[in-house]
């Protein structure tokens, strides 16, 4: 099983569309609003070294933004 985080805000489009998509992949996930919780966006930015949302953990591997490909990759997809 995978293990997939997803760092996010609210209002980031980006951040809906990969949430959408790894639903309907049946992906599970958790997902981090960093807009109220500081100390995660706080790892969130230590592991990717980006500020912008959204970030994605998945087994350790860092994705910035909605990277299809990587993802897919990263999932075996």
């Amino acid at each position: 099983m995978d293990n997939i985080i997803v760092y996010s805000t609210p209002t980031c489009p980006f951040c809906h569309m990969v949430k959408n998509y790894l639903t309907q992949n049946n992906f599970q996930f958790k997902d981090i609003n960093v807009a109220q919780d500081q100390q995660a966006a706080q790892e969130m930015v230590q592991k990717s070294g980006q500020m912008g949302v959204p970030v994605i953990d998945i087994n350790g591997n860092i994705v910035v933004g909605f990277d299809r490909n990587k993802i897919n990759d990263l999932l075996g997809l």
